[in-house]
């Protein structure tokens, strides 16, 4: 798939919007399937390389439509990314950790939103903020996005993913045009590492299971960028697996109608417990 083929890509309207904030970027979207439930609930938080220019959350209801069809709720995540007013360091990962728990609020108001069975789902930028949604247990107090309680997600499924700020600076540079001060913010005297609150890859071990997948053909995030993250997981004592689609590139694995799509249909399932 292409990047035009990605960005064509859109599915059905959610059943609710919920705003957690006054920015245009500030809601979630959730797609609810038909019954009592209870529901399975994914957590998706789209890419685009931290930018408003690639659009996402409209091409990830192509993936809430087909897991919604399946009996799985799915709670889309929109934020501010680096280049919207308030967005960058901290304000997109501020925007992030509120629509995650807010999603706890929601399931407190109803019952078929099955908090027990839960995945983090992120693409290429959002496999960075998914990734690093469930290790925010790990963030220093003086991070300005740390909360007490944050929503504990076992498992997180890394869709060309990427997470690892510093080591991948680079391949960041030269995949998305973005820079470490605009994802990180910069250093000062109160936080001279500016990954420690920002990076996954920082943050381990995170007590998570992490399955990253990469399509084989992927220039944006490629499998290498998998394998050495899972490395790193591995050596901290953290569980982590990589999946290589064959033939793929960085966008099929978020078309539903993929041949890849099946491989991530099946990750996100185990991760739920679903048969």
């Amino acid at each position: 798939m292409t990047l035009q083929d990605y960005q064509a890509l859109d599915g059905p309207p959610p059943e609710r919007r919920i705003a957690y904030g006054n920015a245009p970027s500030q809601f979630v979207e959730l797609f609810r399937p038909k019954g009592d439930g209870p529901f399975p609930v994914v957590v998706l938080i789209h890419g685009g390389c931290w930018t408003v220019q690639y659009g996402g959350i409209t091409q990830m209801r192509n993936i809430a439509g087909a897991l919604a069809a399946q009996g799985i709720a799915v709670w889309n995540v929109e934020y501010r990314r680096h280049d919207e007013e308030g967005g960058g360091y901290p304000g997109m990962y501020r925007d992030v950790a509120t629509a995650v728990d807010l999603l706890r609020d929601e399931s407190k108001h109803d019952p078929r939103l099955d908090l027990q069975r839960i995945v983090a789902v992120g693409h290429s930028a959002g496999g960075h903020l998914a990734q690093w949604a469930a290790s925010r247990h790990r963030l220093p107090q003086w991070s300005p996005a740390w909360v007490a309680d944050p929503l504990r997600i076992p498992t997180v499924i890394s869709l060309g993913g990427l997470a690892d700020l510093r080591n991948g600076a680079a391949l960041i540079r030269a995949s998305c045009d973005r820079e470490t001060a605009q994802l990180a913010g910069v250093p000062s005297a109160g936080r001279p590492d500016v990954f420690a609150d920002t990076s996954p890859a920082e943050m381990l071990p995170a007590g998570i299971r992490t399955v990253l997948i990469h399509g084989e053909l992927d220039a944006v995030a490629p499998p290498s960028a998998g394998e050495d993250y899972a490395r790193r997981a591995r050596a901290a004592g953290d569980a982590a697996e990589v999946i290589v689609l064959p033939g793929a590139g960085h966008y099929d694995e978020v078309a539903a109608g993929s041949p890849a799509w099946p491989v991530v249909d099946r990750a996100i399932r185990n991760a739920l417990g679903l048969p």
